[in-house]
């Protein structure tokens, strides 16, 4: 039996991870999710799994790779001093385990073999296609005694769409070269009903908050489109933005890494070539 966890159990995340583990125990999946999950406590949380699989033992427990996942098989891990591996895109069958799982931000896959019985798994974002076969999910409490509770949760306050949920994003990065800059990104996004994000050194120089910030230290998305303006394409910014379905660069430079990447380019000066998108946006839909 495999234990699959669920923070929601209506997330695409969840569902990627339902998938991963139908490829390990397609028979016998039982997912469990915390009840009255109002109030996060990691280690709360962690207890309520921990005991679970106690009373049944599975062959491996599986959760989605977002920051709760992460964050309760981890704890989760330390109470039953069982092995845990974070980010894995497909696991084979053995003694021990055999695991591919995404390092560095998604530049390098690493083989890893995972020694001890149940095996706690998260799946890497966006790496499998989600099941939608679906499963029932059973509550289990969190643990009275937890040490650590978030009471109260501060989001950005935000006129438009959220990065998370937006079917489009349009960001900038070095090249949008100040915080003026960004109109022509905000105007672009606005047309396209979508999000306005940015990279790590947009951030670091001031010209956006950071919870604009895609990438691996910032929010990971997955759009329909994503439309980067002005971004080299860096490691951990990819990683960010790997979830897309399609890509569209704007950059001057040919040799710009990201345009490995895109599904679409334009090599040109985005302060040219965002304003003649919008304004043909506007032509168009005008008549």
């Amino acid at each position: 039996m495999v234990v699959v966890f669920a923070e929601r159990s209506d997330d695409e995340l969840f569902r990627q991870a339902l998938s991963f583990a139908r490829r390990l125990e397609d028979d016998q999946l039982h997912a469990v999710g915390i009840d009255d999950a109002g109030a996060y406590s990691p280690d709360g949380w962690a207890g309520a799994l921990a005991q679970h699989v106690r009373e049944r033992p599975p062959s491996a427990v599986v959760a989605p790779g977002s920051e709760r996942g992460n964050e309760v098989l981890a704890h989760a891990a330390a109470q039953l001093d069982l092995p845990f591996a974070a980010n894995c895109v497909s696991a084979a069958h053995g003694d021990p385990l055999t695991l591919t799982r995404v390092r560095w931000g998604g530049s390098l896959l690493e083989e890893a073999r995972v020694h001890g019985s149940p095996a706690l798994l998260t799946v890497a974002p966006h790496a499998v296609a989600a099941d939608t076969a679906g499963i029932e999910v059973e509550p289990i409490r969190p643990a009275a005694q937890a040490k650590v509770r978030v009471s109260e949760r501060l989001e950005a306050l935000s006129a438009g769409v959220s990065l998370t949920d937006a079917d489009v994003v349009v960001s900038g990065g070095r090249g949008v070269g100040s915080a003026e800059g960004f109109a022509v990104i905000e105007e672009l996004a606005e047309l396209l009903g979508g999000a306005v994000g940015c990279s790590r050194a947009v951030t670091s120089a001031g010209w956006r908050p950071h919870t604009d910030q895609v990438g691996q230290t910032g929010t990971r998305i997955s759009p329909s489109l994503y439309i980067a303006c002005g971004i080299s394409g860096a490691t951990q910014h990819m990683a960010g933005c790997r979830g897309a379905k399609k890509l569209l660069a704007i950059n001057p430079d040919r040799e710009a890494s990201i345009l490995a990447s895109a599904d679409y380019a334009v090599i040109g000066d985005l302060h040219e070539v965002v304003p003649a998108i919008s304004a043909e946006i506007r032509r168009t839909r005008s008549g």
